[in-house]
């Protein structure tokens, strides 16, 4: 268990201060899923920048400098990687022929050692389950609705992605677990759950004008504009893969 958060200020509506202050908020309130590490990503003088640390939020302080309006953020329950060894964290780097990318999950993927070999995708030291996305994101060599489709219909198990590309658009990727999103007005917060942007919102002095309604099997790109667009992918189904009942087929099948 982990937690997504971020903001997107379309329209210039918060100072360099206010944006530090809710990012600090919001990494502090999505402990409550995570304290193995903390990260965030975002664009500055036109490149892709990532900050992480193997630390809870409540030690790291986030300082974006001005002029970043989209910003990308995670906390890290450790499941598969150590998180001292910090590549192991979130979010985890990806390049493409036309743009580098960052990518964050919440969630667990049960079959990321099946994808690498029949993907044939390449060796790798990041232990955790999670890269494999990056990888079969890099394997495309495209980052858009299709590829991100593709990505989604191959993984197995529970997971919403983020993903924040150099042109500031932040791709949502929703599977069964939980994604929340509020507007405000000129700018968009999201977390993992509402629970989570409910009780940074009271500590900001802040109410949202509206949620921006997701579910399983939704794709968003939010541009750094606001504009938001949407395509769909078809969730993986229980009864394709029967290790999600039976945990103990999949050992079998790995070490067969």
């Amino acid at each position: 268990m982990c937690s997504l958060f971020g903001l997107i200020d379309y329209q210039n509506a918060l100072s360099t201060r206010q944006k530090n202050k809710i990012l600090i908020v919001l990494s502090h309130e999505c402990e409550c899923r995570g304290t193995d590490a903390t990260g965030i990503a975002y664009n500055y003088t036109g490149s892709l920048r990532i900050f992480k640390r193997p630390l809870p939020a409540h030690k790291v302080r986030f300082h974006i400098p001005n002029g970043v309006n989209v910003v990308m953020g995670h906390t890290r329950m450790a499941t598969q990687g150590l998180a001292e060894l910090n590549f192991n964290n979130h979010p985890f780097p990806g390049n493409l022929p036309h743009t580098k990318f960052a990518l964050a999950h919440n969630g667990v993927l049960w079959n990321d050692q099946e994808l690498r070999f029949m993907e044939a995708l390449p060796e790798t030291h990041v232990q955790t389950d999670s890269y494999v996305a990056v990888q079969l994101l890099e394997n495309q060599k495209a980052l858009d609705f299709n590829s991100l489709k593709n990505m989604a219909e191959k993984v197995d198990g529970s997971f919403v992605f983020t993903v924040l590309d150099e042109r500031d658009n932040i791709w949502f990727v929703r599977g069964e677990n939980p994604l929340c999103i509020f507007s405000y007005n000129g700018f968009l917060l999201y977390a993992s759950t509402e629970g989570i942007l409910s009780k940074a919102e009271h500590r900001l002095h802040l109410r949202h004008q509206e949620e921006i309604a997701t579910k399983e099997g939704d794709i968003l790109r939010i541009d750094k504009n606001g504009d938001i667009e949407h395509s769909e992918f078809l969730p993986m189904q229980t009864f394709r893969h029967p290790w999600r009942q039976f945990p103990c087929w999949r050992q079998l099948m790995l070490y067969k």
